[in-house]
Order: structure tokens, then C-alpha cells, then sequence
């Protein structure tokens, strides 16, 4: 069935219909809404939304995006927090059959029983444009909690983008760009000027998507343990690993131990967590949970 071309990509109607509504933005909310329709079609071509796919779109704002996704995919679940925004949503995504709109905190909705209800618990595509103070919680949230997702196709601030992408050694590299690329294969898509959103922010912008692994790229006994060893790790990334890891009383691990075990894998005991790739902080929680038993 063909449905409406997408109209919202066009800021004179974007405009619109935030004058007929009177809409005025919640700053904490982190409200940017995008305003170019090239962006806008490079998001849904990098996520590879099609008419068999069953789309997730985090904070659809006034339904800019939605358009473009429900003009694509089969279905889409549009979640958002302001309620402000529900009589305009209920407005721009009238001539569509095949989203629904839902007034919640993104945190708070069991999306494991979404991806169960409206796809057969086959993986769903995640896509949105995020408030930029919160969006390692969501993107670790989907991750964390296996909601079977094909893809995560997102807008964040720039340098979060690269983050997620660094590797070892490198000055973004930390916790966010293992925890990322253990669950999945990051490529940022597109680099976005702060003149494509309405307000503009302060900071550019980048679209990255996450193709999720099958498989980690890593095997570890004890996942928790090693994402507690890597947090620790970079809480004060100037430390060597030795006194970092040590330090935090929730892991519970010697120096002694922790010297041993670098010395097992062929590293100084003065080695910086910024210097090991996620492949050494799996066998480094392997040897600690070999220790333990």
C-alpha cells in the first residue's frame, strides 16, 4: 500500500506547525528538531528501513522523521516523552496507518514486550534523533537489556559519535567505545551542521549507526565483571590500571592480583586502561574470574 510522501523535512512546514500549535520548546527536554531532507532520507537509507521492517523511533519530536519511517516500513512505534507533543503528532501522522504513538519515558517502556507485540519478537530497527544529555543511557539501556534490535541508526553530538568509534590509545577512546563496539559494529554515516535543526544547538552533530553483532567479537566468562574492570578502569583514566582497578571497592581486586595477571598477559604493571583493546579486558576478567573460583 503507498502511503503520503513525507512533508515535515521542509522548515517552512515545520514552522507551521509549531505556530498553530504554539509550541514552545523544553529546553529539558533537549528538543532540536531536524530541518533537511537530505539528512532526513540519509538516516532511513543507513538504518535500511523497508517495507518488511518494524521501526522503533526514540523522541519523534513533531514527527518529522516519523513521516519519513512510516512512508518506508511496514510499522513504527514513535516514543515521547512531552505530552505537549501528542496533539501534534496525532495532527502530522493523521494520513498514516501504521504508527503508533506512545506518551512515555523511553527508560521506562519494556521494549523486550514492544519488539514481542508489534513484531513477533523479531528484531526491530531503532532509529532517533537523541537528547544529547541522555544518550549513552538509551543506547546502553537496548544494549544491556538484549532487546532483539537489527540496527541503531542515531543523531547524537559529534564527538559522542566518535567516542563510540575510537579505538585503544586514541584520546576518545573509554568505556562508552568498548561498551558499544562490543555489542556492535559502529560507522558514523554523515556529519550534520547545527544549521539542519530547529533550534540550532550549540555543538555539531553526527548520525552513527550500530549494527548490532550476532556474536560478541569477544568472548568473556563473566560480562558484568568485565564492563566493572573497564568502567574503573577509565573513572580516572591518568591512573595505571593497577591503582584504578584496585581503588574501586565494589570489584574487590588486589593489587597483587591485578600485577600478576598483566605480568600473565605480557604487560607493565604501569599500562594505562586507555592502552587495552576490548579483547585484553575480556582475558584480563577471565583471569580474574579463574582467580576467584
Amino acid at each position: 500500500m503507498s502511503r503520503p510522501e513525507p512533508t515535515l523535512g521542509n522548515p517552512k512546514n515545520t514552522i507551521e506547525i509549531l505556530q498553530k500549535y504554539k509550541f514552545v520548546f523544553q529546553k529539558k527536554f533537549g528538543q532540536n528538531f531536524l530541518i533537511d531532507e537530505h539528512v532526513l532520507e540519509k538516516i532511513i537509507q543507513a538504518a535500511g528501513v523497508g517495507p518488511d521492517d518494524f521501526v522503533v523511533e526514540i523522541g519523534p519530536g513533531i514527527g518529522t522523521m516519523t513521516q519519513y519511517l512510516a512512508h518506508a516500513a511496514r510499522g513504527v512505534a514513535a516514543v515521547e516523552i512531552d505530552r505537549a507533543l501528542i496533539p501534534i503528532l496525532k495532527d502530522t501522522l493523521s494520513p498514516y496507518d501504521n504508527v503508533t504513538v506512545i506518551n512515555e519515558d523511553i527508560l521506562k517502556v519494556d521494549l523486550n514486550q514492544l519488539a514481542e507485540e508489534m513484531n513477533d519478537g523479531r528484531p526491530v530497527k531503532v532509529v532517533a534523533n537523541l537528547p544529547y544529555y541522555i544518550t549513552t543511557p538509551i543506547i546502553m539501556g537496548l544494549f544491556e537489556s538484549h532487546v532483539p534490535v537489527d540496527n541503531i541508526t542515531v543523531m547524537v553530538q559529534k564527538e559522542v559519535a566518535e567516542r563510540m568509534q575510537a579505538g585503544p590509545g586514541s584520546k576518545d577512546y573509554g568505556a562508552l567505545s568498548l561498551a558499544v563496539q562490543y555489542y556492535a559494529d559502529p560507522y558514523i554515516v554523515a556529519n550534520v551542521p547545527p544549521n539542519c535543526f530547529m533550534p540550532r544547538p550549540n555543538v555539531g552533530s553526527a548520525v552513527i549507526r550500530l549494527q548490532t553483532h550476532v556474536d560478541p567479537p569477544v568472548k568473556v566468562k563473566n560480562e558484568k565483571l568485565m564492563f566493572g574492570i573497564i568502567r574503573a578502569s577509565f573513572n580516572q583514566r591518568r591512573k595505571t590500571l593497577q591503582n584504578s582497578v584496585s581503588h574501586d571497592p565494589g570489584l574487590g581486586i588486589s593489587k597483587e592480583l591485578i600485577a600478576e595477571n598483566l605480568e600473565k598477559m605480557g604487560l607493565s604493571a604501569t599500562i594505562r586502561g586507555e592502552a587495552l583493546s576490548l579483547q585484553q579486558f575480556a582475558e584480563f576478567a577471565d583471569l580474574v574470574e579463574e582467580a576467584r573460583q
